[in-house]
């Protein structure tokens, strides 16, 4: 299901054993552009350390309770690798934190999911990949600070990033909400990662290898509209690009 991630911020979040704190914000990856960890404020049970919770610990999703249900406990949590708070996430905490758990590491091969093109679960379906392909270098960004990066047309500026749309199967982000206040009032339309040229992380401007005509042109997003997939489909072809689910399908 395609939730904006915005709306999940505040979901509270409950262990096995408990609840441990609510959503507080995201880390996600500038290369598959998938989210790789939910961080959560604890108030003061874990004070001083950021717990970041991974998708291999999201068991479901529940919008009318505003709930994320997380299969782990919370000593397994206290106990995890520490991170101080506000400290970035290294690549070193990364590997302590996913040994820990024993999940496969997701930057250990070319899918989105390391060796795996979906996100699995079920610890009975990892497999060893026969041939080790050499770990991408991964880098994480916040979602609190790429939210009001400026978009940069082929032909200049079209507007921020207001929020992004998050698959909770995959965890992919998979489409930029961008508000195009500044230039078409009241209009906000979708952009896909995968048609990003470029990302100034300096600058904070991400490079679409779109014109502003194109963009202003695409189906309208609105909060009130479901996403479904006969929006999406409409929106691959107003941009004459191949969809998502195609690839995903085809790489499983």
């Amino acid at each position: 299901m395609l939730n904006k991630l915005g709306s999940l911020k505040g979901y509270k979040l409950n262990a096995v054993d408990g609840e441990l704190g609510e959503v507080d914000e995201f880390y996600f990856d500038d290369q598959h552009w998938t989210i790789r960890y939910l961080v959560a404020d604890t108030g003061t049970w874990l004070t001083g350390k950021q717990v970041l919770i991974s998708p291999y610990a999201i068991g479901s999703v529940i919008h009318h309770g505003k709930i994320l249900s997380i299969d782990l406990t919370k000593k397994q949590i206290q106990k995890s690798p520490s991170l101080d708070a506000h400290l970035p996430v290294s690549g070193q905490f990364e590997e302590s934190y996913y040994g820990y758990y024993g999940w496969p590491m997701y930057w250990d091969g070319p899918y989105m999911w390391g060796s795996y093109p979906q996100l699995v679960r079920d610890r009975a379906k990892w497999t060893n990949p026969g041939t080790r392909v050499k770990s991408w270098e991964r880098h994480l960004r916040s979602s609190r600070e790429v939210a009001g990066y400026n978009i940069e047309a082929l032909d200049g500026e079209v507007g921020h990033v207001e929020d992004f749309v998050v698959d909770d199967e995959t965890w992919a982000i998979r489409y930029l909400i961008v508000a195009t206040k500044n230039w078409w009032p009241g209009k906000k339309v979708l952009v896909s990662p995968q048609w990003i040229e470029r990302v100034s992380w300096s600058e904070s401007k991400v490079f679409i290898n779109l014109s502003r005509e194109t963009i202003k042109q695409s189906p309208e997003y609105s909060e009130e509209a479901l996403l479904s997939r006969d929006y999406e489909t409409s929106l691959y072809r107003h941009y004459n690009r191949k969809s998502y689910w195609i690839d995903e399908l085809a790489a499983v």
